[in-house]
């Protein structure tokens, strides 16, 4: 008698679960190893520089008023400011291309220091018959005497001077070629200055049109713009004669339209200027010091706009 435990018949499912184990093991046998992984490093931080924007001053008019320029020039400079591109309309091409042609505050101060009326304004009675009553070649030979380069392109920091064609009513831009008359031509006060020829056209003061240029600014890549508006003068008394009137008319037409085209530019400064007269060469000073006073009071906007505008780089991108 067969004991049940000792009875054992291998069945069907027994063979399949050899056979699939075989399978398996000829499958493994034939598999190449399992490849590790490199060990990937940390990536190590690039090396970047700081790019700061372009800055751009741009310089209005007002006559000898215009002298707070040389004030914010000075702030900007004992803070550090960057000044990349110079742009200048009427007194504001005069300072500028002063300061422009060297690139130096103190020499600029120097020539300002000891300007006087009669290095700008050569009165002349029989003037007025050709369109006012300075003739404005006084102003020519300043320039010629006291600028380092006769030549705008020569300059150190990119300058630019702004005249209106005054058959035409449009603003031309004086970038390149001859400073004096480029400047006297920006400078050319209507119904005070006798309006100037050059190259086949007849020019007057750029603050006709563009008193406060920061369009052209613009185009000349500036990327931050401090502009400076000197604030047109209240007289004590309402101007009578003709030409009086004439020039003060002129000069609130141009700050109304300054008021305008301020709203192009990053930062204004406007420096309190007082009543002091467009012919009055009297009160340097007191000019440089409120143009010192207004810059400093617009230094934060001024930090505020550059930072805004900075940027950083690859270490070994290169500059534009």
């Amino acid at each position: 008698m067969t004991s049940k435990a000792s009875a054992f018949k291998p069945g069907k499912p027994l063979r399949l679960t050899c056979a699939a184990a075989l399978f398996l093991m000829a499958a493994c046998a034939g598999a190449p190893p399992p490849v590790s992984s490199p060990s990937t490093s940390p990536r190590q931080p690039q090396a970047t520089r700081e790019v700061k924007p372009k800055v751009a001053l741009v310089l209005g008019g007002g006559g000898a008023r215009g002298f707070a320029h040389l004030g914010v020039l000075r702030a900007l400079e004992q803070e550090k400011i960057p000044i990349d591109i110079v742009v200048g309309t009427s007194v504001g091409s005069l300072i500028g291309a002063l300061y422009a042609d060297t690139g130096n505050v103190l020499d600029l101060e120097y020539t300002a220091l000891t300007i006087r009326k009669e290095d700008l304004f050569d009165y002349q009675a029989m003037a007025v018959f050709s369109g006012g009553f300075i003739k404005g070649e006084a102003l020519e030979q300043f320039l010629r005497a006291r600028l380092r380069h006769s030549s705008i392109e020569a300059f150190k920091v990119p300058f630019a001077a702004v005249a209106v064609d005054v058959r035409t009513g449009e603003t031309v831009v004086f970038d390149h070629g001859p400073a004096a008359p480029a400047i006297h031509a920006s400078c050319a006060i209507p119904g005070a200055f006798v309006p100037v020829q050059y190259q086949g056209r007849t020019f007057v003061d750029g603050g006709v049109t563009n008193p406060l240029p920061a369009d052209v600014a613009r185009k000349m890549g500036a990327e931050v713009v401090i502009a400076v508006a000197i604030p047109a003068a209240v007289p004590s008394q309402a101007p009578t004669n003709p030409v009086s009137v004439a020039y003060q008319s002129t000069m609130i037409m141009s700050a109304e339209i300054g008021k305008l085209r301020a709203r192009e530019s990053d930062i204004v400064v406007a420096p309190a200027v007082g009543d002091v007269a467009y012919d009055d060469f009297s009160q340097n000073k007191r000019l440089i010091d409120a143009g010192v006073a207004a810059a400093q009071k617009a230094m934060p906007a001024i930090y505020s706009a550059i930072a805004a505008k900075t940027r950083w780089v690859p270490a070994e991108e290169q500059s534009p």
